[in-house]
């Protein structure tokens, strides 16, 4: 029995890995004090590929099958070792093996906003979550970059640098769409295509290959969704601006009422925050003054005339207005011809 013993842990019949979990990208196979002799087998099974390292050097790399080991499905390390012709045997070698099935349901997200460019509203703070799938492509380009002699290499330990590609590499796809990012936004799988396009070499530099990329949630600071709210009000209305006030004098109405019944508290400053300002009043008056314009009396005819009239505004009150329509151009709502048009028409009601 001890002859048995020793013979068994001297000389190596059968290599092969048999993955007992998930999560294990390569393996290396036992080879304290044994060897591996002449006529040796080595199963590679599906999903897997083997490679032999001899001093420190890759020599030969196995596809799935089962192999008899000899000069001619050792032909690198034949060479290594100077055989020529002649199988030395036993020899020792080092056999990794690496699992070449999908490494799915990889988690990615922004734990803090991140800063990108577009070219509609600048810089823009987001936060995104998804998931991917990977395998390894090149495990001899994986043992020399990634691996190397370790025992045994989990995904695990590989997490945190994916994870970070994923992030590094999130602006770099929005540029490189040449979409803007709304519709980036509005279409996630358009997103994760664009992702996945500008990190599929940064996984290939270390021999893996990007099997697929999905951005489940893109979620933007609340003053860019009010911006893009209110953008998205101005399209409504044709971007007409005279439109948008009378449809933001129709939204501020309901607080009026309320400050009403609270004391009056609060209304100039609803109205200024709605980008109404001052304004108000006169969009008012001109909507009152179009609805009155039908034969009447002289003197309501003449009541509506004064009520549609240009009211007195002061300086203050225009500059006021001028610093709410500048904030508005500043976040993107306004045009510069808009805000133009509008600043021309204040100042001349100080005339």
């Amino acid at each position: 029995m001890a002859l048995m013993d020793f013979i068994k842990k001297q000389f190596i019949d059968i290599i092969q890995w048999t993955e007992e979990s998930d999560g294990t990208l390569a393996w290396r196979f036992p080879m304290s004090g044994m060897e591996i002799q002449n006529g040796g087998t080595l199963v590679v099974r599906e999903s897997q590929m083997a490679v032999f390292v001899n001093e420190g050097q890759v020599a030969d790399v196995f596809a799935p099958g089962t192999y008899k080991l000899t000069t001619q499905t050792l032909p690198v390390l034949t060479y290594l070792k100077n055989w020529d012709k002649l199988f030395q045997s036993p020899f020792k070698s080092d056999v990794y093996f690496f699992s070449t099935r999908q490494q799915i349901d990889q988690k990615w997200g922004t734990p803090q906003p991140i800063t990108i460019r577009d070219k509609d509203f600048g810089a823009v703070r987001l936060r995104a979550f998804g998931n991917y799938a990977f395998r390894i492509a090149d495990p001899k380009l994986f043992h020399t970059e990634i691996s190397g002699t370790r025992e045994t290499y989990p995904v695990g330990d590989l997490e945190g640098q994916l994870r970070g590609l994923v992030l590094q590499n999130i602006s770099n796809a929005i540029a490189g769409s040449g979409l803007p990012f709304l519709d980036l936004a509005a279409n996630q799988v358009m997103f994760a295509d664009a992702l996945a396009k500008e990190l599929a070499p940064a996984f290939a530099k270390i021999g893996l290959q990007l099997e697929g990329m999905t951005v489940q949630n893109v979620s933007l600071p609340e003053e860019l969704q009010k911006i893009m709210d209110q953008k998205i009000g101005m399209g409504m209305v044709g971007n007409d601006m005279a439109k948008f006030m009378q449809y933001q004098t129709a939204q501020a109405i309901p607080k009026f009422a309320e400050g009403g019944a609270g004391g009056g508290s609060g209304i100039a400053g609803d109205a200024m925050g709605l980008g109404a300002g001052v304004a108000l009043g006169q969009v008012l008056a001109q909507n009152l003054a179009q609805g009155l314009q039908t034969p009447v009396a002289p003197a309501a005819a003449a009541a509506a005339q004064a009520a549609a009239a240009p009211l007195g505004v002061k300086p203050e009150d225009v500059m006021a207005t001028l610093e709410k329509l500048g904030d508005l151009k500043a976040k993107g709502i306004l045009t510069q011809e808009e805000f133009d048009a509008k600043k021309s028409e204040l100042l001349k009601k100080l005339i």
